[in-house]
């Protein structure tokens, strides 16, 4: 289990939501943070609830499970209540297919991770978890195959942290493949533009983006 046990997850739909179950049946101390009415609704009692300023500023690890295409904002509002504190940037930032699906990146030639990194210098950012269905991010072992979750951030400390975490979902450590500082994750945030075409053909089967070794 990761050191810091304090998590708070900014966003309580399915992502948010699917996270904050897992990693409090692990033993963590969980907020989740959202922005309307109604969302406790079917989420495990023994996870607290608040608005996202004050899941921000109470955790000790943050997990940015918000829109991507709109993260960038609202998380630099967040500036001083992120400070000092670990960010997990599990989204992807992309504007929407006319059929609902991820299209175009927001960013291209570069991250949602970079710019958040940027943003925030005194947050140490960590991409991760943004190549499959939400469903294998707390189940990897459902997979007939193998899967691979991939980690960038500038501090390897941040990293392991959050490998800590990988582990308490499900995570083998031969399927973390860490991928470099920030900047890799224009890499892995750019394997979304297979996501679409995928589901189109597959329909809403857990996969997930993997190596093969």
């Amino acid at each position: 289990m990761a050191t810091m046990t304090t998590i708070g997850i900014l966003g309580a739909g399915r992502v948010g939501a699917n996270l904050a179950r897992k990693l409090a049946s692990a033993g963590h101390d969980v907020t989740l943070g959202h922005r309307s009415t109604g969302a406790e609704a079917g989420v495990d009692p023994s996870i607290r609830f608040a608005d996202q300023r004050s899941t921000a500023r109470t955790a000790d690890i943050v997990i940015n499970a918000t829109p991507g295409d709109t993260a960038l904002e609202r998380l630099t509002e967040f500036r001083s209540e992120l400070a000092g504190k670990i960010l997990v940037d599990v989204s992807n930032a992309t504007h929407d297919a006319a059929d609902g699906l991820p299209g175009e990146l927001v960013y291209p030639g570069g991250s949602l991770a970079e710019r958040l990194q940027h943003a925030l210098p005194e947050t140490r950012v960590v991409k991760t978890l943004n190549t499959m269905l939400f469903t294998v991010m707390t189940a990897p072992e459902s997979l007939a195959t193998p899967p691979t979750v991939y980690l960038s951030g500038d501090d390897d400390g941040a990293k392991k942290a959050v490998a800590g975490l990988l582990a308490d979902l499900g995570w083998q450590p031969q399927w973390i493949e860490d991928l470099g500082d920030i900047t890799t994750a224009r890499a892995s945030e750019a394997l979304i533009l297979l996501v679409p075409h995928v589901l189109r053909r597959r329909g809403f089967h857990p996969f997930a983006v993997s190596l093969a070794r």
